[in-house]
């Protein structure tokens, strides 16, 4: 099997918890080179982690781009920065997996897959829960009319909040619930029901005039309706959160509290006039499938499993949710 070399632009928090615990997860993975501001904290992430060599300093990323050997990178930055980086690794040809959303804005996002399109790499918006077993058995599940015509749905992703200084909680770096969480309920609608017809929604902001939580009402001309609730209302800085799926069909419904990026042996369950079943899915650690499957996408000809379609069908339905809401 071959490796793929990776550089990881940046040392934010998502990249040390989740992601490059799952890129050492990734047979095909090859942790080549880390960059950051700072020596310290990128020199840290190489010794926790194993990296080739760092980047660090006021031209970290741009010299993390200039070395030939790194093949893919991956972008955790803050939504403000993810158009500018990730436009930039492809031009110096190299593959991109960056972070959720991929833009803040549908023409943003555009402008990144036309880039990679004329580049000739792989760009590829980072939603490790899309990847996993157990979102593709619930997936297979509602298409194969197991509850019928689904009739409405509903997703709520909440979490604690944060201190103010936390990037989701400015409006310059586009912190707010609908990024950071709604995008996750989203993106399972579209999943599971496609890009919705009419869009409706509300939403609460704080003083630094992100949105705290945001509802939204999701319509489809054949009548089915989405809800999707988010939130950074919990405890705050206590790292508590409430997941939920609800789909109801004319058959029968389908309840998950399975969490987004959750890994192990996960249920859900499907109860229709025939009784209840429990379905149980093995699932690995979601980020590493990510990265694994853009790997073989270089590697191996596949094709990117979030594709450039899907990610725009999922960043118009953002623009309209932000239009009603005045973000």
């Amino acid at each position: 099997m071959r490796k793929v070399n990776w550089g990881v632009l940046g040392t934010a928090g998502i990249a040390k918890g989740c992601t490059i615990p799952g890129m050492k997860l990734a047979e095909n993975c090859e942790l080549y080179a880390i960059a950051g501001r700072s020596e310290e904290k990128a020199r840290a992430y190489q010794e926790e982690f194993g990296f080739g060599r760092i980047y660090s300093g006021p031209d970290a990323y741009e010299a993390l781009l200039a070395d030939p050997q790194v093949e893919a990178v991956y972008i955790p930055l803050p939504n403000s920065l993810h158009c500018e980086w990730t436009i930039k690794a492809l031009q110096a040809k190299k593959h991109v997996l960056c972070e959720k959303p991929l833009a803040v804005s549908a023409e943003q996002a555009q402008e990144m897959i036309d880039a990679a399109k004329e580049n000739g790499v792989f760009l590829m918006e980072a939603y490790a829960y899309l990847h996993s077993p157990v979102m593709k058995a619930i997936k297979a599940d509602v298409e194969s009319g197991i509850i019928g015509d689904v009739l409405y749905m509903e997703s709520e992703f909440l979490t604690s909040d944060y201190d103010l200084s936390n990037i989701r909680m400015r409006r310059e770096t586009y912190g707010g619930s609908l990024y950071d969480l709604g995008c996750y309920c989203t993106t399972q609608i579209i999943t599971l029901l496609g890009e919705p017809d009419q869009v409706q929604a509300a939403a609460i902001f704080s003083d630094q005039q992100v949105d705290t939580v945001t509802t939204g009402i999701l319509s489809y001309n054949n009548g089915c309706k989405a809800v999707f609730t988010c939130g950074m209302v919990l405890a705050t800085e206590k790292d508590r959160r409430n997941d939920r799926l609800q789909i109801y069909g004319t058959k029968g419904k389908l309840f998950s509290d399975v969490e987004f990026n959750q890994a192990g042996e996960l249920s859900y369950r499907i109860i229709t006039d025939e009784g209840e079943q429990v379905k149980t899915v093995q699932t690995p650690q979601n980020y590493s499938l990510e990265v694994a499957q853009l790997g073989r996408c270089i590697t191996e000809g596949e094709t990117p499993y979030v594709t450039a379609d899907f990610t725009m069908q999922n960043a118009r339905t953002l623009d309209r949710i932000l239009e009603k809401i005045g973000y």
